[in-house]
């Protein structure tokens, strides 16, 4: 039998592991850039409404009392950039990705670093792309030679189930469904998360040739035609291990196991929200999972891994952003 004090030393060598290869990846494509979801396709202000007359078990930690929180809303690809402050085009496969900071949020947080926040952050896809952790950490080192055949092997399942993420073809980030990939306490009990437009739209059978063809349909839908956007904020409750596993993190919970459940609402006004200002707090804000009130902690390997992930990236790229304004170096010719 596995000795726990072991198996948890062995789960921290691999975050340091994932951290030190994440930093490299910084270092080298832009220290003051995000390593994962670094490309924006809009950072938007709007409303997170808890639902009205929720029973009495759904009253917990942010959904306690019926109110309206102004929250900013982050929609972005998955990827790292490709070079030095080059992102991908959106044509290339990628993770879509939606980020939630609700505001004015009164409690206990796991972390002190924000006050008053909530943060929720998901993906387009309903599972992860691996099992566990080691194997997220083995993923990173595929392309470098360092992994045995055997070991490339084991991981089959998982660029699998990448190739399947990646190959969702979406044509307005406001207009699909998003997962938690992972789950989250929810009080004394435990659910994964989901975002699902009010406005669904059918996948598009070929997409736009621009580079950046999400911003532009997000600029195009808020602010050119003056529309709103709406999801409904969605949870399902872990049932049972079979079913609903909570470390086997690539099982998708089937919603005929566990229905989603509707608790709150995000809207998104029409809006202008392309322009630089806005692009800086876009680059300046930090999200997290662990942004969280006590009664929504997250749980398992995977959520562990992003707490200290999150964490050391952020502050690494906050720290290169205040020393070039502090005090610049002289130009360095960079390869790109």
């Amino acid at each position: 039998m596995t000795n726990p004090t072991s198996s948890t030393i062995e789960q921290e060598a691999t975050i340091d592991d994932i951290i030190a290869t994440s930093l490299q990846a910084q270092q080298k494509t832009g220290p003051d850039l995000r390593q994962i979801h670094s490309k924006s396709h809009g950072l938007l202000s709007g409303e997170f409404i808890i639902e009205p007359n929720l029973p009495e078990d759904l009253r917990v930690g942010l959904f306690k009392t019926p109110q309206t929180y102004p929250v900013w809303i982050r929609f972005s690809n998955g990827g790292a950039p490709q070079k030095r402050g080059q992102f991908n085009s959106d044509s290339q496969p990628d993770v879509r990705g939606i980020a939630i900071k609700v505001m004015n949020v009164d409690g206990q947080k796991v972390l002190d670093d924000e006050q008053k926040t909530q943060d929720f952050i998901l993906n387009n896809y309903p599972t992860f792309f691996t099992k566990d952790v080691r194997d997220y950490a083995d993923i990173s080192k595929a392309g470098s030679g360092e992994l045995t055949p055997e070991r490339l092997e084991e991981l089959g399942y998982a660029f699998a189930i990448l190739q399947k993420i990646v190959s969702h073809k979406v044509g307005n980030p406001l207009l699909i469904q998003y997962w938690s990939m992972a789950p989250f306490k929810f009080g004394n009990r435990i659910v994964k998360l989901s975002v699902k437009s009010q406005q669904p739209e059918q996948p598009p059978e070929t997409l736009p040739e621009s580079e950046n063809y999400l911003r532009e349909a997000i600029v195009k839908y808020l602010t050119k035609e003056g529309r709103e956007a709406s999801f409904d904020f969605l949870i399902q409750f872990y049932v049972d291990d079979e079913k609903t596993p909570i470390e086997d993190h690539v099982k998708e919970w089937q919603e005929a196991d566990s229905p989603f459940i509707k608790v709150a609402t995000v809207r998104i006004p029409s809006q202008k929200f392309d322009f630089e200002e806005r692009k800086r707090l876009d680059e300046g804000i930090l999200f997290s999972p662990w942004h969280t009130l006590l009664e929504h902690e997250p749980v398992g390997s995977v959520n562990l891994s992003r707490k200290r992930l999150y964490s050391e990236l952020a502050k690494y790229r906050r720290e290169q952003i205040a020393q070039r304004s502090r005090e610049p170096q002289p130009y360095v010719a960079v390869e790109d």
